[in-house]
């Protein structure tokens, strides 16, 4: 078993967040599972995480945490550094999906979408990175764009996408950024998983149903044709619960030895492949302007 951790994941309540927490609890680790509304509809979810602790003899609580709500994030994590002292994991993960024509979705869903996938992420660094910083040492892992934002884009998911694809470009820079702080980075690229999660059942619907309308005279059927078409892609033994292995194993792997990204994509999409290139070429470019300590995070601990 590796080093027990201090964890916090944001958007634990369901889907990659819910399986991902208790897969963390369950390697030894010390999970705080972030969500809305603990004392409302998700207090069913507190209740189940108590009685799987409980059970299992493993440390995972639920947390009061809103990611739209920078007090609420202040006040989770200054709880969990009282409690604690110390954050040694942050697991970006809160995400809302959305389908449908790009036009029908107002400016107003647009900044709401980037606001859940990219600001929320943005007010809990600001609340966690200060206690990394200052222990000179941290891991941060973001379930950044979906594999689908990079290769085989289909159509109807472009607000979902679009805001992947600005947390992917944050998460990059973050990670030059704290490798002179001894803090690693790790992107975690979730293949269109379309059952063992709420994704696409919860996904988001565009406010202007007239233009929605107007799309369905010559896509006709589109969002039911892409759904069903991810699905057909996807193995018979596709399974959701990957990622968090995968989230698992990257809290896991030694210091220093920790991937910059890890794909878990049944289908295949090609994303792989255009990270791959991306993200040499980003290498290739730090080296040439004399940068290339920044790719690494520098251990800086005693």
């Amino acid at each position: 078993m590796s080093e027990s951790q201090i964890v916090v994941v944001t958007g634990a309540s369901s889907g990659f967040g819910w399986m991902s927490a208790h897969r963390l609890a369950d390697a030894g680790h010390t999970v705080y599972a972030g969500m809305r509304a603990t004392a409302g509809r998700n207090a069913d979810k507190v209740g189940q995480i108590q009685q799987y602790a409980e059970d299992n003899g493993v440390r995972i609580r639920a947390i009061e945490m809103d990611v739209a709500d920078q007090a609420s994030v202040d006040a989770a994590v200054a709880r969990i550094i009282e409690r604690e002292g110390r954050i040694d994991v942050l697991f970006h993960n809160v995400g809302h999906m959305t389908l449908g024509p790009a036009e029908a979705f107002t400016a107003e869903q647009l900044a709401q979408i980037y606001d859940s996938n990219v600001l929320g992420s943005q007010r809990v660094n600001r609340a966690v990175l200060p206690h990394m910083r200052a222990a000179r040492k941290g891991l941060v892992v973001w379930n950044s764009s979906s594999s689908s934002a990079r290769a085989g884009t289909p159509p109807y998911l472009a607000p979902y996408f679009a805001a992947k694809a600005a947390m992917d470009s944050l998460a990059l820079s973050y990670a030059v950024e704290l490798a002179r702080f001894g803090i690693e980075t790790s992107l975690i690229v979730p293949g269109a998983f379309t059952g063992g999660t709420n994704h696409f059942a919860n996904a988001g619907q565009p406010a202007d149903t007239d233009t929605a309308k107007a799309y369905e005279e010559f896509y006709a059927g589109l969002t039911e044709q892409v759904t069903a078409k991810l699905t057909e892609l996807e193995p018979a033994d596709a399974d959701p619960s990957e990622v968090a292995r995968a989230v698992v194993r990257v809290v896991g792997t030694p210091y220093g030895k920790r991937p910059l990204r890890v794909h878990i994509d049944p289908s295949q999409d090609g994303a792989e492949v255009v990270n791959a290139v991306a993200d040499r070429l980003r290498s290739d470019f730090y080296e040439r302007i004399g940068l290339a300590d920044l790719l690494h995070p520098r251990a800086v601990w005693s």
